[in-house]
């Protein structure tokens, strides 16, 4: 009885300890990110409080103080769908690449979308944020399929060539930007606001525009997970189980490239989100990738959330863009990345 009652906790009891943690990690990060929500509707350059929030969901605030609180909700949703978009795409790239720096920068997304702005700006005539939506996700999605291509094509595929696919395309589609942005002042003008990355200045049109490629995206995420796992193993080994190394590699690269295209489209490009947090949730559930992606779609908004808010809040009555915060937290999250990597090495 008492070597059964010593081996216990070992054996059946770990997986229970393992759940009950995911389980109250799951209630924490869900807190997180509903108190994140509140804050991004309550705080910013207008004074506010939560109180004033409360009144207005009851319907008794004042015409004035409804009307600050309600220009707030598309903020939020957009922070919503752009942190849950760049934090799985981040955990995705860096589960098939196997690399622990990987971003959604990696696919070219960050070019694509900035590309095909310019080119707007410059050439077509586009002015407005829900101009540069429509032109920044097909040229985000295009850049991301020419990398995904490139780096599949062949018999050298993998991982490395994929790596130096996107920094190729990165490179020749940021020498155009640059290119054309500086010849042509009113393009620099048009583009500055949308390079930094932000939440404010748009509508619900924006989100209603890039929400159908993002929930594409997630859902075949959440449907690639089992077969993604097996990708840790190594290609001999996922085959030896039954999956398809090249076909569940491209199918994660899709997913990751739906996801990061919405985001970049909607609030620009957000730097360290899809780096930062699949460490995060690493951190805290472990290596099984399906599980990475649902803490993921909770941790990357709350997030985003916070540092807007921050943003909002340091500066007032000014603003500090939520690129920019992403930028000063995330510098430090690479810099313990790489150290962890040296420690592994």
């Amino acid at each position: 009885m008492s070597t059964a009652t010593h081996a216990l906790p070992g054996g059946a009891g770990a997986p229970r300890a393992g759940a009950a943690r995911l389980a109250c990690s799951l209630v924490i990060g869900l807190a997180v990110l509903a108190l994140a929500m509140l804050a991004s509707v309550a705080f910013g350059s207008h004074p506010t409080s939560l109180p004033d929030v409360l009144d207005v969901l009851a319907g008794t605030a004042d015409p004035n103080t409804a009307a600050v609180v309600e220009s707030r909700y598309p903020r939020t949703a957009l922070g919503l769908l752009a942190g849950l978009g760049l934090a799985v795409a981040g955990t995705l790239m860096q589960g098939v690449t196997r690399n622990p720096l990987a971003d959604p920068g990696l696919l070219g997304i960050t070019g694509g979308a900035s590309a095909a702005i310019v080119t707007a700006l410059a050439f077509l005539g586009a002015s407005g944020q829900s101009a540069a939506v429509w032109w920044a996700l097909p040229g985000a999605l295009l850049a991301g399929l020419l990398v995904h291509v490139i780096g599949s094509a062949g018999s050298g595929a993998g991982p490395a060539r994929l790596v130096l696919a996107g920094a190729v395309v990165s490179a020749i589609l940021t020498a155009y930007v640059q290119a054309v942005a500086l010849s042509k002042p009113q393009v620099f003008d048009g583009y500055r606001y949308w390079v930094v990355g932000a939440l404010g200045g748009r509508d619900f049109e924006v989100l209603v525009s890039v929400l159908p490629p993002a929930a594409l995206g997630l859902l075949l995420a959440v449907l690639l997970g089992p077969a993604l796992n097996t990708l840790a193993l190594g290609d001999e080994s996922a085959s030896a189980l039954g999956a398809n190394p090249a076909l569940t590699r491209s199918g994660g690269l899709l997913a990751a490239t739906l996801l990061s295209t919405a985001a970049t489209a909607a609030v620009g490009p957000i730097a360290f989100v899809g780096l930062a947090v699949p460490h995060i949730v690493r951190a805290l559930v472990g290596v099984d990738i399906r599980v990475q992606i649902a803490f993921s779609a909770i941790v990357g908004p709350a997030l985003l959330l916070l540092a807007d808010v921050a943003g909002r809040v340091v500066l007032r009555p000014q603003e500090l863009m939520v690129g920019v915060v992403t930028a000063l937290v995330g510098a430090p999250a690479l810099l313990l990345a790489v150290r962890r990597m040296r420690g592994t090495a």
